[in-house]
């Protein structure tokens, strides 16, 4: 790729056919959502023509394991490297006079950027791939890089949801120190790294910008904001100048978050956008709630988080999973070597402390495959026994996005399967069969058009 931008890698995805473009006309409201539901698991789409806007829509870039590796220009397994990598070793990112999301300055009007309504029951157009940038109030070398949803309200006028992490930290900051507002950007139309970086867990006082630069080998590129003071990635396709107005709160909602169910509606502070920059010829990144680059950026980095934390109590841990029916969030799979009996349940302890959110941990042998949870589920059926095999752990955090979890307290229940085979019993007895095959059924299914 010439640049780290969206662009560039939508047309290096195109060149190895894994991305398309649709020429139709669609709608913002549901057309896009639906069809880039459907196809983000197989390719990212560009929709060149939006009914309500002029402006083309990008989706589904993040939409598999495969199409983030390529964007870090790795082999899978070593993704979870890459991240932590990133996360322990960020490399201080380069302030540019200039960038590409300059040519155009104008007045902000929300109307115009084709902005989704992706579900049934959403009463308000949603922006969701956008990154939050915004400067410590005590120390302005220092900020937070994060993902967080945008309720659209009027032309200038948005509502933000923020969860007590790094950036209600940095509201709180500047609470105390008598201020109304924090300047933010918001950067829309970002590579991967950059998206990816912004999901993860970095520590306080860790840019994530530092983060995505670790991941693009020092390529990454910032300018300070015009109309405020926040930086933003230099060939972001849009940026919204903004200030979150600490002091008046708005009704936030309905929206659906990573668990496919509606999130509760909560008063959240209200966004205030002053300008606008963006490229001449800008793209419009959408990302679905509940779809699968959604659970990806969000899961990706918890991954690596719970199998290092994994790697050092089990060292012969060979893979982690966040399942996708787990909504990339809230189930992990753990598959091992079993050296002695409790590495499995020391192994469902690490998962639960590396990642607070988690659920359920379920924990197999290495002949399981994470990624089949058919297998999965045929381990539990034959390998486990709940009086000696099951953990439950009562009135601990849990997850907000859980529906189920008590809502006010965020308290919650969570189990742990230990699913492998006991090691003072015969391992065969617990070995799936197999139906030995040869070159001659192989060829006669071969015949058949059916591989095996």
């Amino acid at each position: 790729m010439k640049k780290p931008s969206l662009r560039e890698f939508f047309n290096l995805l195109e060149k190895e056919n894994k991305a398309l473009r649709i020429k139709e006309e669609v709608s913002v409201k549901f057309e896009i959502p639906f069809i880039t539901k459907k196809l983000e698991p197989y390719k990212a789409v560009m929709f060149e023509k939006v009914k309500e806007a002029k402006i083309p829509v990008v989706a589904g870039i993040c939409g598999s394991r495969e199409r983030i590796c390529r964007a870090l220009n790795i082999n899978e397994e070593k993704l979870y490297d890459k991240i932590l990598e990133a996360l322990k070793n960020p490399l201080k990112t380069k302030i540019v006079e200039d960038g590409e999301v300059k040519e155009v300055k104008e007045k902000p009007n929300l109307k115009k950027f084709p902005i989704l309504i992706h579900y049934n029951c959403d009463k308000y157009p949603y922006v969701t791939s956008a990154i939050i940038s915004a400067k410590n109030p005590d120390n302005e070398e220092v900020e937070n890089v994060s993902i967080h949803r945008l309720q659209v309200l009027d032309e200038k006028h948005l509502a933000i949801r923020i969860v007590p992490r790094h950036l209600y930290k940095l509201c709180q900051i500047a609470k105390d120190k008598g201020k109304n507002t924090l300047d933010i950007a918001i950067s829309i139309g970002n590579h991967p790294a950059i998206l990816l970086a912004a999901s993860s867990p970095a520590p306080f006082g860790v840019s994530e910008f530092d983060v995505a630069n670790r991941m693009l080998n020092g390529e990454l590129k910032l300018i300070e904001c015009e109309n405020v003071n926040a930086r933003a990635p230099a060939n972001s396709e849009i940026i919204f100048e903004a200030r979150i107005l600490l002091n008046k709160l708005v009704e936030e909602g309905p929206f659906v978050d990573i668990t496919g169910t509606y999130d509760a509606v909560r008063l959240q502070p209200l966004v205030e956008v002053v300008n606008v920059l963006r490229r001449n010829d800008c793209i419009y990144q959408a990302l679905i709630p509940a779809g699968f680059e959604h659970k990806l950026l969000m899961g990706l980095a918890r991954e690596a988080k719970i199998w290092e934390a994994v790697r050092n109590v089990v060292p012969t841990v060979k893979a982690v999973r966040l399942t996708d029916g787990g909504c990339g969030w809230l189930h992990v799979v753990i598959s091992l070597k079993k050296q002695i009996e409790g590495d499995s349940k020391n192994a469902i302890l690490a998962a639960f402390s590396a990642h607070p959110s988690v659920k359920h941990v379920i924990v197999v042998d290495e002949d399981i495959d994470v990624d089949n949870l058919s297998t999965v589920e045929w381990a539990l059926a034959t390998r486990f026994q709940a009086d000696e095999d099951l953990i439950i752990i009562k009135n601990v955090r849990g997850s907000s996005l859980d529906p189920s979890a008590e809502q006010e307290t965020g308290l919650t229940c969570k189990a742990g399967f230990d699913a492998t085979i006991p090691l003072n019993k015969p391992k065969e007895k617990f070995e799936k069969a197999k139906i030995p095959e040869n070159q001659k059924v192989k060829d006669i299914l071969s015949k058949l058009n059916f591989k095996i």
